[in-house]
């Protein structure tokens, strides 16, 4: 029993994952927002971005309406994946994870 209960512990990790897996493109005209804590965004986010932490993004969600493209992003895809499905919740579905700033910002120099 404990092994199955590991089991399902780890496929669970990896469905979470794989659902929240980064994007290939940006879209155009994409609202940047980093969700992660303000202290590690003045250490460097991408250009043009917002920064609206992720404990914040509920709280924040006057700022997302009529926004036709909207990327999230933090330190690994993880805190943004969470903002994505808090927005979601929320009505708001023109969202995408855009999983890591550093790959944000792979895909804005292209």
């Amino acid at each position: 029993m404990k092994i199955l209960s590991t089991l399902l512990v780890i496929t669970g990790t990896l469905l979470v994952i794989a659902c929240n897996s980064p994007i290939k493109q940006l879209p155009s005209n994409a609202f940047l927002v980093d969700v992660r804590t303000s202290d590690e965004f003045s250490e460097g986010s991408v250009p043009n971005a917002v920064n609206i932490p992720l404990d914040q993004v509920e709280q924040s969600l006057d700022q997302f309406q009529n926004k036709e493209n909207i990327v999230v992003f933090c330190r690994s895809g993880n805190r943004s994946g969470q903002a994505m499905e808090i927005l979601q919740k929320n009505g708001i579905d023109n969202v995408v994870n855009g999983g890591s700033w550093e790959n944000v910002a792979k895909l804005l120099a292209e």
